[in-house]
């Protein structure tokens, strides 16, 4: 597992409000150094999620999605299914300007 690796997430248990349902990718967002923790941070990706300067579009499998880093949420590694590959830099650098916007840094 690398920084900008993209990953099926299980549907979450218990959603609320406007939080993601249903099975999904999630991109990790962690610091490589800090991946051997017993959780990640990941952000969840929506294809149905309306554009936001906070919400980079990335392409997976030939299709545009939305990574929803204002949802960014921990998991246990062992919940993340098979790898769907990764970000490209440019997308990658996307996601950590809209991190840095959504936090304030």
């Amino acid at each position: 597992m690398v920084r900008g690796e993209i990953f099926r997430l299980p549907s979450p248990r218990g959603a609320r409000g406007r939080e993601q349902r249903g099975a999904r990718y999630a991109v990790v967002v962690q610091a490589e150094e800090f991946l051997d923790l017993s959780t990640t941070l990941v952000a969840p990706t929506s294809t149905g999620a309306r554009p936001a300067s906070f919400r980079p579009t990335i392409s997976l499998k030939d299709e545009h999605t939305r990574v929803l880093v204002e949802q960014t949420t921990v998991v246990d590694p062992q919940r993340l299914g098979r790898s769907a590959g990764r970000l490209d830099a440019g997308e990658l650098r996307a996601v950590d300007v809209a991190l840095a916007l959504i936090l304030g840094l």
